[in-house]
Order: structure tokens, then C-alpha cells, then sequence
């Protein structure tokens, strides 16, 4: 499937979370074998530079950094949501729009000898990417680019970002 192909499994559900918010819902893509298959292989191809490891954010990151990092045959960290990892981690804690969250890793995924990609569903304020990049730095790592299904730009997120980024759809 090509990307604009792609774009139209997307579904739009208005009101959701909140009202004014249009939620663009990626379950279709997940669903159909084909469509998945294709994404994934879209994305591995936006990836300039071999990574040592794929850093896949919290929660459905983890589904595309996942399959990418097979394909590319690369390690694959997990940022999770504070208290979820059960070894000793680096922290970074991030805005969101009403408050905060904080994002980890564990001490023992990456080094001074790794480059990464970030992955993630959706790059909208940029917050989260940030974050995890910070935790890359705090290990020694080097973010090589990031990599998202879809770019929201109309939220500028990408102003917050200093390597490469690589968006398969944008709106």
C-alpha cells in the first residue's frame, strides 16, 4: 500500500478524548495484515542511518518500534510511563497539557556507544520526544533521527527536536 492509501485507513472520531479534539484513530492500520505490513515498511525505509537501537515510546511506540527493530535487526528500548520499568533508571519528566508525566529507561539499555532512532505513533507537541531524547542524551546516547506514523503540524512539535525527523502521513 502506498501512503496516501495508507492515510485513508486512518479513521477520524471527532470529540474524542474531549471535545474540539479530532482523534485520529490508527486501529484500522493495526487491523489489516496488509496495512501494517506496509507501514512498517515505509518507516524502516525513512531510517537514514543504521541505528544500535530503536527507543520506542510508551504505548503504542512499542507496536512500531517493535516490528521496525526486527527488520532492521537493531535493540530495541523501551521509554515507559514512570514505575513500570523494575531496574534502576533515568528519568525524565515532561509537560503536558494540564500538568505533567515522566517518562524512563533503564540505566543498562543504552551507552555512549549506541545511536538511536525514536519511534512513536504521533508527534504532536513534541513533550514526549523531547523527553525521550533527553534520556538518550542522559546515557551517552546519540539521537540519530525519529520516526512517527503521523505528524500532527499544525502543533509545531517539531521545533522541540534537533535531529531528523521522518513523518510517514502529516496533517
Amino acid at each position: 500500500m502506498n501512503i496516501d492509501q495508507l492515510k485513508n485507513e486512518i479513521r477520524d472520531v471527532p470529540d474524542f478524548p474531549k471535545p474540539g479534539i479530532v482523534f485520529k484513530d490508527i486501529t484500522p492500520l493495526l487491523e489489516d495484515s496488509h496495512a501494517f505490513d506496509s507501514l512498517i515498511h515505509h518507516m524502516c525505509e525513512s531510517v537514514d542511518k543504521k541505528p544500535t537501537k530503536l527507543v520506542a515510546i510508551d504505548s503504542r511506540g512499542f507496536i512500531f518500534g517493535a516490528a521496525m527493530a526486527s527488520k532492521l535487526h537493531c535493540g530495541l528500548v523501551l521509554a515507559r510511563k514512570k514505575g513500570k520499568l523494575p531496574s534502576e533508571t533515568y528519568s525524565q519528566e515532561f509537560q503536558l497539557e494540564y500538568g505533567t508525566d515522566t517518562l524512563e529507561i533503564h540505566k543498562s539499555s543504552l551507552s555512549d556507544e549506541d545511536t538511536v532512532v525514536i519511534v512513536d505513533d504521533v508527534l504532536a507537541t513534541g513533550g514526549t520526544a523531547e523527553a525521550a531524547t533527553k534520556l538518550c542524551e542522559q546515557a551517552g546516547a546519540k539521537v540519530l533521527s525519529y520516526s512517527f506514523l503521523i505528524e500532527l503540524g499544525f502543533l509545531n512539535g517539531k521545533q522541540k527536536l534537533s535531529s531528523p525527523i521522518h513523518s510517514l502521513i502529516k496533517y
